[in-house]
């Protein structure tokens, strides 16, 4: 295919996606790059986990969602065998979920790294279980200059004044500099302004805020104090008064922003509230004279919902351009490799028909709502009610709310209530169970356990103490394991940014 970008010089990169999920490796495999050559470029370390602090609850604490699979082989009835001993010992932490059934976690909250070599971390492999946290904007120029530029791709830097358009499709673009470009296909890279989607062909945005009411957030960069303890290999979200505030560490320092409704504060009194968290003691290292006010915040508006369709006759939009959820589960790259997955796919067929259109928006409208939806969960089964905007959350009908929707559509709010009610498995690979299980949202209580056990004729609390023998066995391996690696940084300053110590 002949690729050519146009780049304006006019209007800056948002910037702000510095932390990926699941994907990002096998994306990279497939389109041919190796880690250890834009990882230097970008400020990039390793991610294993995300973590949520004080979602439940105001100061209840955080839990984890790490990546990669379940390991359920020490189990008798699968991630039941958990809620049986919450249920026998009501004051167990539901941090222990995510450490029982993910060995990762004793590396991640350690600061730890290992490729798990010796087999004793169960089923966990370094290649799929990782993501990364980098500098985005690096990350884009490493890509156009390494990647694309040496393989053919051509690149106009001006900027596009106007769109000619037809009754059959996008005609030509003329540049400032009056030269007009034609394409057989245009992909709409122009942020929210969806410039050729929305502005150019009218397509409808379907707006998503009743959902996910988020729509501001005040972002900064913080200076490491100590790099061996604050380079966590996590991504910590940490619920405040009107909102939550992601923490993503890179290389060279801490990325770090207050995602809001502006419906519940004007943005002074957001960055007020986000500087009193910087000064916290919610951060791995707390400072409550930490400088503030010295830092340059960057102001992000956003809007949270999707085009009612994003292949629309010779445009197809990528990225913010097509919609946006809200930064929570980092959700924004990982649509933008996963759509680009889809749309090669779909030229692979050479002449595109309205059917490979139809096809490619239900995937990407599919894909996109049940990613909305799970974002969605993590306030809807949040009990904080310290402020309106949290108490307005607990009274709010979340089911459904997506336009169009039957309630039967809404699977993944589905899925909980057959969780919750009827002890359904859950999908071990959806991860609301590691949600709702943080969030204090349980398929088994000791009601369900006696009526088990009178039905049966088992004492499941017996029952299951062979299996929760094994896990303390486990526990143990997998804390030999991380007693024997190196943290993160270690690793990383030797391997990866020996030209940067």
């Amino acid at each position: 295919k002949e690729i050519v970008v146009i780049e304006s010089p006019d209007f800056p990169i948002v910037g702000v996606g510095e932390s990926t999920i699941g994907g990002i490796t096998k994306w990279a495999a497939w389109i041919g790059i190796d880690e250890k050559d834009f990882m230097p470029a970008t400020d990039a370390v390793y991610k294993m986990s995300i973590k949520f602090t004080d979602f439940y609850k105001k100061d209840s604490g955080g839990f984890h969602y790490p990546f990669g699979k379940v390991f359920l082989d020490e189990t008798i009835n699968g991630l039941n065998d958990w809620y049986v001993k919450k249920a026998k010992f009501p004051n167990l932490d539901v941090a222990d979920y995510a450490r029982t059934f993910f060995p990762v976690l004793t590396l991640a909250e350690q600061n730890k790294l290992s490729w798990n070599e010796s087999g004793k971390l169960g089923n966990f492999n370094f290649k799929q279980n990782v993501a990364y946290h980098f500098d985005a904007t690096k990350f884009g120029l490493w890509l156009k200059n390494n990647y694309c530029l040496p393989r053919g791709v051509s690149l106009i830097s001006d900027t596009v004044s106007s769109v000619q358009t037809n009754e059959v499709e996008v005609e030509s673009l003329t540049l400032t500099s009056g030269e007009l470009v034609t394409a057989d296909l245009f992909i709409d890279c122009t942020g929210f302004k969806s410039m050729l989607l929305e502005e150019a062909l009218l397509e409808p945005f379907d707006d998503f805020s009743e959902m996910l009411p988020n729509n501001r957030a005040w972002a900064t960069r913080i200076p490491y104090t100590d790099k061996e303890k604050e380079m966590e290999p996590y991504t910590n979200c940490t619920a405040i008064e009107n909102g939550w505030v992601w923490n993503i560490p890179s290389w060279e320092r801490i990325g770090t922003g207050y995602v809001y409704s502006d419906k519940y504060a004007l943005p002074e009194q957001a960055l007020e509230e986000f500087k009193n968290y910087l000064r916290s003691d919610k951060l791995t290292i707390s400072d409550s004279n930490r400088d503030v006010d010295s830092l340059e915040f960057k102001d992000i508006r956003f809007r949270t919902g999707i085009h009612k369709r994003t292949f629309v006759k010779n445009v197809v939009a990528i990225g913010l351009a097509a919609g946006f959820i809200e930064p929570l589960e980092s959700t924004g790259l990982f649509t933008v490799h996963e759509f680009l997955d889809f749309l090669v796919k779909t030229l692979s067929r050479e002449t595109i028909t309205q059917w490979d259109r139809d096809s490619y928006n239900h995937a990407t409208r599919k894909m996109y709502e049940e990613l909305a939806e799970f974002v969605a969960q993590h306030y809807a089964l949040s009990n904080r009610d310290d402020t309106k905007y949290w108490r307005d959350i607990n009274n709010k009908t979340f089911q459904p709310q997506i336009p169009e929707l039957q309630p039967s559509q809404i699977k993944g709010f589905r899925e909980l209530a057959d969780i919750h009610f009827y002890q359904n498995r859950h999908n071990e690979s959806s991860g609301i169970h590691c949600i709702a299980t943080g969030l204090n949202y349980f398929p088994v209580n000791k009601d369900t356990i006696d009526r088990w056990s009178h039905y049966d004729g088992i004492d499941y609390n017996e029952w299951c103490k062979p299996t929760w023998n094994k896990w303390d066995i486990s526990r143990k391996i997998w804390q030999e394991e991380a007693d024997a690696s190196p943290t993160m940084y270690q690793w990383l300053k030797e391997n990866i940014h020996n030209d940067k110590i």
